[in-house]
């Protein structure tokens, strides 16, 4: 049964959390941006309105999310007394209080999630490493890792673009994720993912070591400005498809679009390729690939940033990009993370989908040093 102490500080907690959301305030804000919505001409301007409306939608999100923490809360201090004078299980209140803290952890988290591209969607690319068929099976392991975890959070998934592996797996494939911070969340991910186990594809059953490579960008919308120069822009389209029957797409549906990228701050140039194949119609295939384009540029300026900062802040952990971040090692049945030390023997559950703990471990470690 839990303690008078426990459920003092799921009170505590959650009196923190009004004040750290500024609950009242958000409260007076969303009465001042409804009003905005009450002029006579407020859907003459679509896009404008949709921006409008999503603030206030934001707005309600942080307000419903504490109301369902204090709620919890009430609810738990109550069923406390009950216990107390016999008319609850105890078994009841530890399964209540194990669901109330849930609710605030998740709280609390999304809370840390404050950077302007926290809230945004993002663009998953996963490129398996040297190893052939070994690393492409371990990529398409990976790929399967995330499509769960979004399933079971629900997030909204699109495959922009997936290459088969010549025998097994992926070579590559690009996933749209789409809702509110699974930027936020998913940043946690970028970087080189490290597979140890006894290979199916070995006939001598040795162990071998597979890498894989996440790249997570912030999937952009029409709140974000992005300035992509037309002149530098240019096109190809293919027939997307398997490897034949009715996969074939007789169509040239899909596009490969490449960008001339000078950074402005280096002076390098690049070629940025992406192919979309996520439909059967091209005009929409382009619409898609442009949208991944300006995530990119977009992220290219937020590492910019992030570079700016860890000079300024030299005497803090800077965090690497594309490092190799986290060892899945299987017959020893650990997972573990590199940077922050997080570790886990449920390797069939992270493989399922369940990487909260890692995801949360990043956060608390990382994202004060991101705000300030």
């Amino acid at each position: 049964m839990i303690t008078q102490e426990q459920l003092k500080e799921t009170a505590e907690r959650t009196e923190a959390l009004h004040r750290y959301l500024d609950i009242d305030s958000k409260k007076i804000e969303i009465e001042e941006e409804e009003l905005r919505t009450h002029v006579p001409d407020f859907w003459e301007h679509p896009k404008e309105a949709q921006a409008q409306m999503k603030k206030i939608k934001d707005l309600q999100a942080w307000i419903e999310g504490y109301a369902e923490v204090a709620d919890a809360v009430e609810e738990l201090t109550i069923a406390f007394e009950f216990v107390k004078e016999g008319e609850m299980d105890e078994s009841e209140l530890d399964a209540l209080y194990a669901s109330t803290i849930d609710k605030i952890e998740r709280l609390e988290l999304r809370n840390m999630l404050r950077r302007e591209e926290d809230k945004l969607g993002v663009v998953l690319k996963i490129n398996s490493g040297a190893g052939g068929t070994e690393s492409q099976d371990w990529a398409q392991m990976l790929m399967r890792m995330y499509l769960r975890w979004c399933e079971a959070h629900g997030y909204k998934t699109s495959m922009a673009n997936l290459l088969e592996g010549d025998e097994a797996g992926i070579k590559s494939c690009t996933i749209n994720v789409e809702g509110d911070f699974a930027y936020g969340y998913l940043k946690s991910e970028n970087g080189v993912h490290r597979l140890v186990r006894v290979s199916p594809y070995n006939a001598q059953g040795k162990r071998m070591t597979s890498f894989a490579s996440v790249f997570v960008t912030p999937l952009v919308d029409d709140t974000i400005e992005v300035r992509v120069d037309p002149a530098l822009l240019s096109w190809d389209t293919f027939r997307s498809g398997g490897a034949g029957g009715q996969n074939v797409n007789k169509v040239e549906s899909g596009v490969r679009l490449r960008y001339q990228f000078t950074d402005p701050y280096t002076g390098e140039k690049e070629e940025i390729l992406i192919e979309n194949t996520e439909t059967r119609d091209q005009p929409k295939n382009k619409e898609n690939a442009m949208r991944q384009l300006r995530s990119i540029l977009y992220d290219k300026e937020l590492q910019h940033r992030m570079q700016e900062q860890a000079k300024i802040e030299a005497g803090k952990m800077k965090i690497e990009w594309g490092s190799q971040i986290r060892s899945y090692v299987f017959d020893d049945r650990r997972v573990k993370d590199h940077r922050t030390g997080h570790q886990t023997s449920d390797v069939g559950g992270v493989m399922d989908g369940d990487i909260d703990g890692f995801i949360k471990a990043y956060l608390m470690e990382f994202a004060a040093t991101e705000q300030s």
